[in-house]
C-alpha cells in the first residue's frame, strides 16, 4: 500500500533532478534489492509437490488477462466502443471463461476457482479490489491536477504528495493490529467512509485551492484506503481453508493487477471526456479544462468508495473457516492444493 502512495513523490523528485529516464533506471535498483532479499530471506512454507503444469491453462490466462488489460489500455485513445478496444476485450473474456471451466475439469488446476464459491473470500476480495481502484485512480489524477490545474512544478508536486504517503505507511502498519483487535467490519467501514470524504474534498478542489487543502484531502484519503485494505485482504484469505490460501493469494494478486489497469484506464478516459466537455461548452482555459476533467475522474474515485462502503457492510466481523463450500467439494479442493507443514500459520 505504501508503494503506489509514495510513487508520485519519488517520481516528482527524480523528474525534478534528472529526467523521465531516471524513473526507469530506478527500477533496476529496486529490483536488485528485491532479488537480494528474496535470495537471503524468502522461505517456502509449503510442501513442494512439483505437479505438472497445464500448458493450455497458461496460454488461456495470458490471452484472457492480457486481452482485458490491452482493451482497457486502448480505451482512452480509441474510445470504449471502438473495434480496437472491443476485440481484445471480447477475446479476453472468452479466454477467461474457457480458463475457468478448464480449472474445474483438470486434476491439478493452476488456480482452484472454487474459491470464488466461498462468500467470505468474494466479499473481502471485492472490497480489496475496490480499494486498490480508489488508490490508483486518485494517485493517477492528483499529481496531474496539482501540476496542470494548480500550476505547481513537478518536483514540488512530489513534495506535496509526501505527507499523504507517510500517513499511508503509518496507517498500513496499524491496520493489521486493528484487525486483530476488532475484526474487519469496523476498520473497513471507517476506511471507506474516510475515502468517501477524501474523494469529495478532491471533487471540490479547484485550481485556486490552497496547497494545504489538497494535502489535507490527500491525507484523509490515505488514512481511509489502508485502514480498509489490510482488514479486507486478511478477511478474504482467512475465509479460505488453509490448503487453499495459496490459490486465494494468487487470485487476489492477479485481480489486483488487472483492476489497477482498468481503474487507471477509466480515470484516463473520464479525464479526457471532462476536458472535452469543458471545451465543447465554450471554455478556453487549459487549467480550468484540466480541473473539469479531474472532477470527472475523481467522481469515479467517489463511486468506488461508495461501492466499497456497501460491500463493507456485508463483511463478517471476523472471517470463519467454516464459511466454505460443501464437504465433498472441500475434499476435492484439498486433493488439488499443496499442504503446508504442520504448525505453519
Amino acid at each position: 500500500m505504501f508503494a503506489p502512495a509514495i510513487g508520485p513523490t519519488l517520481s516528482g523528485i527524480l523528474l525534478g533532478i534528472f529526467s523521465w529516464r531516471a524513473i526507469f533506471f530506478s527500477f533496476v535498483v529496486v529490483l536488485a534489492v528485491g532479488v537480494a532479499f528474496a535470495s537471503k530471506f524468502l522461505v517456502n512454507p509449503y510442501e513442494l509437490t512439483r505437479p505438472s503444469v497445464d500448458a493450455l491453462s497458461c496460454v488461456l490466462s495470458c490471452i484472457g488477462f492480457g486481452g482485458l488489460v490491452l482493451g482497457v489500455g486502448l480505451a482512452s485513445p480509441y474510445g470504449w466502443a471502438s473495434a480496437q478496444v472491443l476485440a481484445p476485450l471480447a477475446c479476453g473474456i472468452v479466454a477467461l471463461v474457457w480458463y475457468a471451466r478448464r480449472q474445474l475439469m483438470i486434476d491439478v488446476p493452476i488456480i482452484n476457482v472454487r474459491i470464488f464459491g466461498i462468500r467470505g473470500f468474494v466479499l473481502g476480495g471485492a472490497a480489496m479490489m475496490i480499494n486498490f481502484g480508489i488508490t490508483l485512480s486518485a494517485m493517477f489524477l492528483l499529481p496531474q491536477f496539482i501540476q496542470n490545474a494548480m500550476g505547481v512544478a513537478v518536483a514540488m508536486t512530489g513534495i506535496i504528495m509526501l505527507p499523504g504517503g507517510i500517513v499511508n505507511a503509518i496507517v498500513s502498519m496499524l491496520a493489521g493490529r486493528l484487525y486483530d483487535r476488532v475484526g474487519a467490519r469496523i476498520p473497513a467501514r471507517i476506511g471507506f467512509a474516510l475515502s468517501i470524504a477524501g474523494s469529495i474534498m478532491l471533487l471540490l478542489a479547484m485550481g485556486s485551492s490552497t496547497i494545504a487543502y489538497v494535502i489535507v484531502a490527500h491525507i484523509v484519503l490515505m488514512i481511509g484506503v489502508p485502514l480498509a485494505m489490510s482488514p479486507c485482504q486478511t478477511s478474504a484469505l482467512n475465509s479460505l481453508p488453509l490448503q487453499l490460501s495459496a490459490d486465494g493469494s494468487t487470485a487476489l494478486n492477479t485481480m489486483q493487477q488487472v483492476l489497477g489497469a482498468i481503474a487507471t484506464a477509466v480515470a484516463t478516459s473520464l479525464l479526457g471526456l471532462g476536458q472535452a466537455s469543458y471545451y465543447a461548452a465554450g471554455g478556453t482555459s487549459a487549467a480550468e479544462a484540466f480541473t473539469a476533467g479531474s472532477h470527472w475522474g475523481f467522481t469515479f474515485t467517489f463511486v468506488l468508495a461508495v461501492c466499497g462502503l456497501l460491500v463493507a457492510f456485508m463483511l463478517k466481523q471476523r472471517a470463519e473457516k467454516t464459511d466454505v463450500v460443501p464437504e465433498m467439494e472441500l475434499h476435492e479442493m484439498k486433493a488439488c492444493a499443496p499442504a503446508r507443514p504442520a504448525g505453519e500459520r
